[in-house]
């Protein structure tokens, strides 16, 4: 198959300094003013408060946009920085329900020692996306945009979920690797290919159905209502029941609610966006890579998902933290433990790290 190389960034989209930055409370306030309008004023407002904001920790963040062009379509991406010192890239996972705001409550404790900077991933976030026919080789091309044009050659880099995956991918075709490299529940295989151990036929018709403009919301929707969000929430993501709940539910419905957030939704779900074919590629990517490279997970995740983390965790290029709480997203519900680990790793000596 020919590998479509159709997508590019406006090189005028650079971390520091864009034109569109502006301060964190000054979104704030646009998402309140959105509220007051009604929920559909506030679906697509991407520099939003910031779900589960920690105004005690002091940390002023700075919204910006990227412009990103890709199979003829141009769309914009949100980032936030914050913080000072060595450059540090978080990226969110791959969900229905991702954002880089995921990322927020660590990235906020990082900020006391770091430039932390998390960005989306194309197709995914709060901002609108036109229909692009995503697929894998898009992310590996963006995510080499990002850590060439736009966070040129940072100090370390965390990726979550299918993030992780990417990443690992990229660093093992590089000749320089990054010094610091973690690893958050990392992933290679979506939802419905892990529930039922292997890729259908019937997977990538399902999303292309999806893409249907009448028929394809309905289907959609019937997947992501609040009752499915909060069984998925309960089942795979956070270990409290009553964590997802309130406004950081709201919050994760209007994600999912983004205009043309389900293209890119319905092939992750189905595997479609999976950066491995199978876990011995992901192994052998990693075991490329020749950085001490940092996972992290629950012993609580997922029995499936975390039996290919344990798999990544026999390289010994890989220093593997179990924590004792949490399931997938972790980092996102015990954000003060997970930042305690990482920033250790982070500070350590590149001898101990």
């Amino acid at each position: 198959m020919t590998r479509r190389l159709a997508c590019r960034g406006d090189s005028s989209g650079k971390a520091l300094g864009i034109e569109q930055s502006r301060p964190f409370i000054e979104a704030a306030q646009e998402l309140a003013q959105a509220e007051k309008l009604g929920d559909k004023a506030a679906v697509g407002l991407d520099h939003w408060a910031g779900y589960d904001a920690q105004p005690g920790l002091g940390v002023e963040m700075q919204y910006e946009e990227i412009t990103w062009r890709c199979d003829g379509q141009e769309f914009s991406i949100g980032l936030d920085q914050a913080g000072s010192g060595p450059t540090v890239v978080l990226l969110p996972a791959l969900s229905s329900i991702s954002t880089r705001r995921e990322m927020q409550p660590l990235q906020e404790r990082l900020a006391r020692s770091f430039t932390s900077i998390s960005i989306d991933w194309p197709g995914f976030g709060m901002l609108p996306k036109p229909f692009v026919d995503w697929r894998p080789e898009i992310y590996e091309d963006y995510l080499a945009h990002v850590l060439t044009q736009v966070v040129p050659n940072p100090f370390g880099i965390i990726g979550a979920g299918h993030g992780a995956g990417y990443l690992l991918k990229y660093w093992a075709r590089q000749e320089r690797v990054v010094e610091r490299l973690v690893l958050l529940s990392p992933t290679w295989r979506g939802p419905l290919p892990t529930m039922m151990n292997g890729d259908r036929a019937a997977f990538p018709k399902i999303a292309k159905a999806i893409d249907v403009p009448l028929t394809g919301p309905v289907l959609y929707r019937l997947n992501v209502n609040r009752f499915v969000v909060g069984m998925m929430a309960r089942g795979h993501v956070y270990a409290d029941p009553d964590w997802l709940g309130g406004r950081r539910l709201e919050e994760k419905l209007a994600v999912t609610r983004s205009p043309g957030a389900r293209h890119a939704s319905a092939r992750f779900v189905t595997g479609r966006l999976d950066p491995f074919k199978n876990r011995a590629e992901q192994l052998e990517a990693a075991q490329r890579i020749g950085v001490q490279m940092l996972s992290m997970f629950a012993e609580t995740a997922p029995r499936k998902s975390r039996a290919e983390m344990e798999a990544l965790a026999e390289l010994r290029t890989v220093k593997t933290v179990r924590l004792p709480k949490g399931k997938l997203s972790f980092y996102e519900e015990f954000p003060e433990e997970a930042a305690g680990i990482v920033r250790e790793y982070l500070t350590a000596d590149s001898t101990e790290a």
